[in-house]
């Protein structure tokens, strides 16, 4: 055998040791997804949403969930497809696709976290048909969805300065960022607009404009950054969003008028 030919075969060799270690290691989180729908299909949501994690279930309700898997036909699930799985400590994915038993198929992701040994899905995402901007595994919202994105969050958080209390804001936020910041943290971070005098849900009769295309930073967090067009001042904001359950919550806020 010549050289070049033993060169070839231990490369192959190694593909198939890491593809095979991949398989092992993601073979719980395929178990699993796959013991999730299979309680989907039979209708069993109760069982179903016993495979969330604690932060997908703070964020969605068992019917929230009935319909999302409704709208999107994974009710009617046949078998899955996984194209890609990955792994990184206690976190995980699982990219493919959910035939139907109508024949359909839907694309989907599955992002997992582990805790006490076991695997519970922590996100689901069905991509949006048509163009969109990817980045890693995570699809960029359209421009519509993220207009909705920041008004919804800055109505909350103009509802909680007119309240002098961030309580709002703060229920209103990725459950990642209430872990790591307190209602008397946003308080104290946003407490200079208390004393403003101005009524900020005034904003909500205006569209936001962007001043950069949205984009994901090195943590996977979506950045979305613009302005409101008043007049004389405008309020100028950095908003970001964490995937967690079945879309997207805040998990950082920055504002300032000038």
């Amino acid at each position: 055998m010549n050289k070049v030919a033993k060169i070839l075969l231990a490369i192959i060799g190694v593909i198939a040791l890491a593809l095979g270690s991949i398989f092992y290691f993601t073979a719980d989180m395929v178990s699993a997804a796959d013991e999730f729908f299979v309680a989907v299909k039979d209708g069993n949501i109760d069982r179903a949403y016993s495979y969330l994690s604690d932060d997908f279930r703070a964020n969605t309700t068992e019917s929230e969930l009935a319909a999302f898997l409704e709208k999107n036909q994974l009710s009617r699930f046949q078998e899955a497809n996984w194209q890609t799985r990955s792994i990184n400590g206690g976190r995980g994915d699982l990219v493919g696709s959910i035939t139907t038993n109508s024949g359909g198929i839907v694309p989907i992701s599955l992002s997992f976290v582990k805790g006490s040994g076991t695997w519970k899905i922590y996100a689901i995402q069905k991509p949006t048909p048509g163009l969109q901007e990817e980045s890693a595994d995570l699809q960029i919202p359209s421009e519509a969805a993220q207009v909705e994105l920041v008004r919804e969050s800055m109505h909350q958080f103009a509802v909680s300065v007119n309240e002098r209390s961030m309580k709002q804001f703060h229920e209103h936020s990725s459950n990642l960022w209430q872990r790591q910041h307190s209602i008397e943290d946003l308080d104290q971070a946003f407490g200079q607009f208390y004393d403003l005098g101005a009524d900020l849900t005034v904003l909500d009769n205006y569209s936001p404009r962007f001043d950069s295309k949205p984009s994901f930073d090195d943590n996977g967090i979506l950045v979305i950054a613009g302005h409101y067009p008043t007049e004389p001042d405008q309020l100028h904001f950095e908003q970001k969003y964490v995937f967690e359950g079945l879309g997207w919550k805040l998990v950082g806020f920055s504002a300032s008028i000038n």
